[in-house]
């Protein structure tokens, strides 16, 4: 099986494979006819298969990869395996489609997908139908018709391009199937996270999530670390009303926003006189959050010596008021939070090794959002709720049509679920269209992105546009080979010209002394 670490195909085929897979016995004899996924590919050109197999169909699936690697050498073949004993369990069938295609679109940029229902259980195809129609895999739905069945008007494959329907996407919610929980905690859970906002329910965020759920029980301090936007002071607010501390204060304190002479006076408090403008006593942030949690947002822009004396409070719970020489108890679980690489700021002397360590006792990774990719529809619909139910100004509710949808889950999302949110709100706002279009939606391209243009050079009397196109074309052309692997093939569809320049570039630079 080729594997690469990105993968640059652009028509991706998924499919289960079946008990007619490679070849099916003919109606005469010891005729052979292909089966649903060998007539697919000879109808259709992929550059890529991906095998979804199941114990009971493993020979069917090594046979397969065999048939189409002798057929079409030059398409690429990924092999994912369920686990499934009982090929109807619904749960188990969209668990595992949910977490393959995450990897398979972490790994593949500009894809268009394809998947075949012609092979597996009506199960299969059922689960197949629901993620396309919802937008969570943003894909056209193929069927194979038996040969008996082809006529001019029913041609061999079917295709069903659901993401072209401009009537809203399907509700979320009808794949969220679950086991019933109806104990106290879990009701409390599920009340929490539906308060806060938080959706989604991709393997990589439902471990934060169960992670988070079991820290909130303890004392113990916590780290949130995670890129800007990702929702650090959303999970910090569901470890405290999860926590015995719930009925108690939850404290923000924005450690950036502090000025660097204040910040031991607005966390610990200090007594009147003790600097110029202290004119009577005052109690900080710790003293306010007692019996509560404290929320320590971007630590790592805390000054050094602000650090000791919070380890100081992590240690034996003291805090010490600027100018008072008798330090009080308090009573504070601490959560910080930051998207600052924490080791990096170790090695450079900007974050206290100690601090760290005794931070680290619960530490909770947030992913990206580009990182769980089908929680994205979720995502969308959840927040464009929301903005419809709080905008009067709007004239009229905003939908999503899947074209919008597919284009939304196929973004990077640099900024996260803040970015996502952004996007939303300005495409409801700025759009006359009930239903919001891909056009519709207001992405802006990174800041940080580098033009392209920026380093031509300027032309002078020494200045050949000819010899400077031919080298930018040579570039290009190795560049595309470099990331196709050599393929010649793949490099043209990379470079959008025919595998005949690419093979006469190759030529042509053998040829050269």
């Amino acid at each position: 099986m080729r594997k690469c670490n990105k993968d640059f195909s652009n028509n991706i085929l998924l499919t289960f494979t079946g008990f007619h897979d490679p070849y099916s016995e003919g109606p005469i004899g010891e005729e052979e006819h292909p089966g649903p996924i060998i007539t697919i590919i000879n109808a259709k050109a992929f550059d890529k298969v991906v095998l979804f197999s199941t114990p009971k169909t493993e020979k069917n699936t090594t046979d397969t990869e065999k048939t189409i690697r002798r057929l079409h050498p030059d398409v690429d073949i990924e092999i994912k395996r369920l686990p499934l004993e009982d090929p109807t369990d619904y749960f188990g069938i969209l668990s595992g489609l949910r977490t393959h295609f995450e990897e398979v679109s972490n790994n593949t940029q500009d894809a268009k997908y394809f998947i075949s229902i012609a092979s597996g259980t009506p199960q299969m195809h059922a689960c197949w139908v629901l993620l396309a129609s919802s937008g969570e895999i943003p894909a056209h739905i193929l069927h194979a018709r038996p040969p008996r069945f082809v006529t001019k008007e029913r041609p061999i494959i079917s295709d069903v391009d659901l993401t072209s329907h401009e009537f809203p996407i399907v509700r979320s919610n009808i794949l969220n199937i679950d086991t019933v929980d109806d104990s106290p905690d879990a009701k409390k859970v599920k009340k929490v996270i539906a308060k806060l906002g938080i959706v989604g329910d991709h393997p990589s965020f439902a471990k934060v999530l169960e992670k988070a759920k079991k820290l909130a029980q303890y004392a113990a301090p916590i780290i949130i670390l995670g890129e800007t936007g990702t929702g650090k002071e959303i999970f910090a607010k569901l470890i405290h009303f999860l926590s015995t501390r719930a009925s108690e204060q939850f404290v923000l304190v924005n450690c950036p926003a502090m000025p660097e002479n204040l910040v031991e006076s607005l966390l610990f408090g200090h007594k009147k006189g003790s600097f110029t403008g202290a004119i009577k006593d005052e109690i900080g942030k710790f003293d306010v959050a007692d019996g509560g949690t404290l929320f320590l947002d971007e630590l790592g822009e805390l000054p050094l010596s602000t650090q000791a004396k919070l380890l100081r409070v992590l240690q034996d719970g003291l805090v010490e008021p600027v100018g008072d020489k008798k330090p009080h108890k308090v009573d504070v679980r601490i959560i910080a939070a930051t998207n600052k690489d924490i080791g990096l700021a170790i090695k450079e002397g900007r974050f206290r090794e100690d601090l760290y360590h005794r931070l680290h006792v619960g530490e909770i990774k947030l992913p990206p959002l580009r990182e769980r990719r089908s929680d994205i529809p979720k995502m969308a619909i959840h927040v464009l709720d929301r903005i419809n139910n709080a905008n009067a100004i709007l004239n009229r509710p905003r939908k999503l049509s899947l074209g919008a949808l597919e284009r939304l889950q196929t973004h990077s999302w640099p900024g996260n679920v803040r970015d996502l949110e952004n996007v939303l709100f300005s495409s409801a706002a700025l759009s006359q269209n009930e239903v919001l279009k891909a056009d519709d939606l207001e992405i802006l391209e990174p800041l940080t992105k580098s033009d392209p243009l920026a380093f031509l050079p300027e032309p002078s009397e020494d200045f050949s546009l000819k010899e400077f196109i031919a080298s930018v074309r040579k570039r290009l052309i190795q560049k595309a080979l470099e990331m196709s692997k050599g393929n010649q093939s793949k490099a043209a569809k990379l470079l959008d010209v025919s595998a005949q320049a690419v093979s006469d570039f190759i030529k042509e630079q053998k040829s050269k002394p």
